[in-house]
């Protein structure tokens, strides 16, 4: 039940935002001057607090800015350059971008609290067949849609993220196990790619820091060459010292009290 996500406390360490950040233009030769700063836009539903955290461990030097924006203006942050990358939810229109698909979203029905699909763990969308669905876009989105189920008007279909990030007072959630779910993706202009950029999906995809696929890692350090030998020759290598190990033993095939006692 949404009832154990108080607060929907999903994106604690990101300032969370509804508006993107405004498109101030910089004055000529000030774009030189400003230090690098990459800017990652994410939608209700996306925790990117633990991404953000390893960027800040690797990459001190560059500035890492988050904001959630309106999962309806899609893959807008990115083209008009508002940010350099954005966790979106497909389908969108990849024309231009690349795009990487990151992980699917469990769907789920959120009704009004005493309803009784909240007797159930799971309930299928075939057995509510004879509910009134909400239309969660033309309602202005997850947010308003959720306060219109809460008065009892009908149910919502919500991916589960989405459903937990909200948390409207007064509604249930249950899994859904006949319906389509949904997918996160990270995307950014396919023709602005540098290692600013490949830095944080590799971050996304789990790279460690010693990846030498991260722009990052940093290169192995040669061995030390051996010392020269005192004598001018070319330096000689010690002998294992396992190998006195297995030395041969000079008693070794002689009869028993073969060697004498006494004095030698």
């Amino acid at each position: 039940m949404l009832q154990g996500y108080p607060g929907g406390r999903y994106c604690e360490d990101v300032p969370s935002s509804n508006e993107s950040p405004p498109d101030a233009s910089p004055e000529p030769g000030d774009a030189a001057d400003q230090p690098r700063t990459l800017r990652i836009a994410y939608v209700a539903g996306v925790t990117p607090g633990k991404w953000i955290r390893r960027w800040e461990e690797r990459m001190p030097d560059i500035p890492l800015t988050a904001f959630l924006h309106d999962g309806a203006a899609r893959v807008e942050v990115v083209r008009n350059g508002s940010a350099d990358m954005a966790f979106v939810r497909l389908p969108i229109e990849r024309e231009g971008l690349s795009v990487i698909p990151l992980y699917e979203e469990q769907p789920v029905v959120v009704a009004p609290k005493g309803h009784e699909i909240s007797v159930f763990e799971e309930v299928a969308l075939a057995d509510l067949d004879q509910e009134s669905f909400l239309d969660v876009a033309a309602l202005g989105g997850p947010e308003a849609a959720l306060q219109i189920v809460a008065t009892g008007a009908g149910l919502a279909v919500l991916p589960m993220s989405v459903a937990r990030h909200f948390n409207v007072k007064d509604t249930v959630a249950r899994r859904l196990t006949d319906a389509p779910g949904t997918g996160i993706a990270l995307v950014w202009p396919a023709d602005a790619t540098d290692e600013v950029l490949e830095e944080f999906i590799g971050i996304v995809r789990g790279r460690t820091a010693q990846s030498s696929r991260q722009p990052s890692a940093q290169p192995v350090k040669a061995k030390k060459e051996p010392k020269p030998d005192r004598r001018g020759g070319t330096p000689r290598k010690a002998a294992p010292k396992v190998a006195q190990r297995y030395a041969p033993n000079p008693d070794k095939g002689r009869g028993k009290g073969s060697r004498k006692k006494g004095k030698r």
